[in-house]
Formats: structure tokens, C-alpha cells, sequence
């Protein structure tokens, strides 16, 4: 009789295993109709032949990256629009929101990930429909947030391969210079024209794609990422700053929180930078209007020179007016003659996403319109958003 149950029992697991096996196999795509409606919302400057600076804020949720041929659908209409309405040429830089990249982690997974309430959630579909990566990739974590790391570590060589042939295929199939927002790779770097992983630590970076598709120069890494990331973000403070020649200019990209820093800034202007990138991502909804808590850095980050106290006896510094204060021609230290901060709109299981896009010229930040920004309270609009500043 022993004997029996212990069949009986190896059987019953033996048949589960298979069961589970199969079911991590089954990759459904459920039906999905993107909103694909984008709306130009700063037009600044008149068109000539110097080029422009064109920012895509999209509008995103985790079922646009069910696949990548619908990533890029959505992502392709945006710059058909633009294109429809001459704001595309041979010298346009487009530029993409920080992060855009990272959440490819999410490609070509089980629809339960994608009908996920909370990101936690949504990361044990991840783990739990990949056992064997997961279990591999925990194996090689590093940083005080290890389950962190592994999510994203555990399908890096696939979403860095996929980063290049949705950007890079963006680049080329519009002829534009393309900063690519960021993504978080383990040690990223471009050997042969491919953007390759190695083993070390994660850092968040961005590759400009150039109109041939492929990259220009290394990837930027992010210097200081916000410290709520360091747990398994490493900060690349050692990492050089990259100008790189397009046809509008000399290009540099500062990733999110970096745009704060003077000492960035000082070393861009030794570098002749000309034109400067910020794809930017600020989570949780609402954050624009919230009073802004300050950088937040670790003692190695040097300082800002903005604290998070009262602006005057009726009000106190946002997130919004730290942003518009610290980042591109709002910098004193800044000498560049143009740049552009982008930000992600959507929402990613109850993360969601704030932030308005800006531009900068001849030392001026572009005005916050009123349509851009809804007020406190008010839910802005759907749809994208386009931002472009002629050179």
C-alpha cells in the first residue's frame, strides 16, 4: 500500500510538472485596439533647413508590449502623423521618454501579465511563467534588491535585441536621428553595430539611432538614477558623457535626474555640446503638482543647488518647478542653444505616470500651456502628445 501512494504520488507530480511545463509554453495574443491618436502641443520657432527637435510623449499601457509588432504600430503611427504634418526631415532628432525601452521585459508573455492590477503581481506572472530564466537570472542578481534585478536581468539579451530592431527600425524607416528613451541592461555596450549585455550590474542607458538604423557611438549611462532605483540600478558616476555629431548638431543625452546636475552640464559645454536630450519618466500620477522632495541622492552625488523648501509665503516648490528649474536652458550652467525634455504618458498596472514635456531655446524653457497641463485634480486627456522646437 505504501508502495502504491508513493506511485501514485510520483505520477501526480510527474503530471503536474508536464501540466505547468505547458502552460509556460502557451503564449496567446489577446486582442488589443491601440489608441493611436497623437496631438502637437508645442510648436516653437519656424521650419528651416537647421533641423528640429521632436519629442514623442506616448501614451502607453503594458498590452502595447504584448508584441513587438504592435509596439511598433503604435509607435510608427505617432511619426507618420508628424511626418503628415511636415515635422520631419533629414536633420529632425526625435526623442523618445527614459524607459521606453525597459518595460520589453514584458514581450511576448502570458495575458494574465498583462491583465495584472499591480506591478507586483504582474512580476510574479513574469517569474512564474519563465521558472527556468527566472531561477537562472536570481543565480547572477546583484544590488540590495535582488528579485528587482532578476526580473529584468532575466530577459536582457532578448529585450536588448529587441530595443535595436524596434528603435534602430524606427530610425531607418523614417530617416531621422532617434534617441531611443533609456532601458535598463546589465554592463550595455555596441560591439559590430549591435547593442550587446554583459554580466555586471544593471544601468539604465539610451542609444541615438542614426537615419542607417544603427547606433551612434556607446550607449549613454545614467549617472545618478533616482535613489528609489539604486536597490538595483548601479549609478555609472565614472561614465563618460557622450556628444555625438548629427546633421542638426552636436547631440548629448542626459537621462532623467542627470538634467539636475551643474557639474553635467559644465563638462557638456567643455564638450561643445550644441543640442541636449532628456527622456525623462516621473511615476505616479499626479507627481507634477505634488511638492517636490528633492533629489534624493546618495552623499557621492553632487549638489543641485535647489533645496525642496517655500518658493514664497503662498506656495512651495513642485515637482513641476524643480523640473522646469534644474533641466536644459532652465540650468544656469547650461551653454547648449537647444534642448528638449520628454516624458512618458500611460499607465503600467497602478503605476502610473506624470510629467509634461518641455523645450528650451536661447536660454528660454518653453511656457506650460494650459492644455498641456491639466490643473490639479483634473485628468489630463488621452492620447499622445508631440512636442517640437524648430532649430
Amino acid at each position: 500500500m505504501r508502495k502504491f501512494f508513493g506511485y501514485s504520488f510520483a505520477l501526480t507530480l510527474v503530471v503536474l510538472l508536464i501540466v505547468y511545463g505547458v502552460w509556460t509554453g502557451q503564449r496567446p495574443a489577446g486582442h488589443y485596439l491601440s489608441d493611436l491618436r497623437i496631438q502637437l502641443v508645442i510648436d516653437e520657432g519656424q521650419p528651416g533647413e537647421r533641423g528640429n527637435l521632436l519629442g514623442i510623449q506616448p501614451e502607453l499601457f503594458p498590452a502595447d508590449y504584448q508584441s513587438l509588432d504592435r509596439l511598433h504600430r503604435k509607435l510608427a503611427a505617432y511619426l507618420q502623423q508628424a511626418r503628415d504634418q511636415g515635422l520631419i526631415n533629414s536633420r529632425t532628432i526625435v526623442v523618445l521618454p527614459e524607459h521606453i525601452g525597459t518595460w520589453l521585459f514584458a514581450l511576448g508573455e502570458k495575458e494574465e501579465l498583462y491583465q495584472a492590477t499591480t506591478i507586483e503581481e504582474a512580476m510574479n506572472w513574469l517569474s512564474a511563467s519563465n521558472p527556468l530564466q527566472f531561477v537562472t537570472a536570481m543565480l547572477r542578481a546583484k544590488g540590495d534588491s535582488r528579485v528587482d534585478d532578476a526580473h529584468l536581468r532575466m530577459k536582457a539579451r532578448f529585450m536588448a535585441k529587441n530595443y535595436q530592431t524596434l528603435f534602430g527600425g524606427l530610425a531607418r524607416e523614417f530617416g531621422v536621428t532617434l534617441v531611443a528613451g533609456s532601458i535598463v541592461l546589465p554592463d550595455p555596450h555596441v560591439d559590430e553595430g549591435r547593442l550587446r549585455i554583459g554580466s555586471g550590474p544593471l544601468y539604465n542607458s539610451t542609444v541615438v539611432f542614426g537615419s542607417d538604423g544603427l547606433p551612434m557611438g556607446q550607449p549613454q549611462w545614467q549617472l545618478f538614477p533616482a535613489l528609489y532605483q539604486r536597490t538595483y540600478i548601479q549609478p555609472a558616476v565614472n561614465a563618460p558623457l557622450n556628444v555625438i555629431d548629427t546633421p542638426a548638431g552636436r547631440l548629448a543625452v542626459l537621462i532623467g535626474n542627470d538634467s539636475w546636475y551643474p557639474s553635467n552640464y559644465a563638462r557638456l559645454n567643455d564638450s561643445g555640446a550644441e543640442l541636449i536630450a532628456v527622456p525623462a519618466f516621473l511615476a505616479g500620477s499626479g507627481r507634477w503638482y505634488a511638492p517636490w522632495r528633492g533629489a534624493k541622492a546618495d552623499p557621492s552625488s553632487p549638489p543641485i543647488g535647489l533645496k525642496p523648501e517655500v518658493v514664497n509665503t503662498t506656495s512651495v516648490i513642485t515637482e513641476g518647478n524643480a523640473w522646469r528649474q534644474l533641466a536644459l536652458s532652465g540650468h544656469a550652467h547650461s551653454s547648449a542653444r537647444a534642448g528638449i525634455s520628454v516624458f512618458m504618458r500611460g499607465q503600467f498596472w497602478d503605476q502610473g505616470s506624470s510629467g509634461h514635456s518641455f523645450t528650451s531655446h536661447d536660454g528660454q524653457n518653453s511656457a506650460e500651456l494650459q492644455f498641456i497641463a491639466s490643473p490639479p485634480g483634473v485628468k489630463p486627456g488621452h492620447g499622445a502628445r508631440m512636442i517640437n522646437l524648430w532649430l
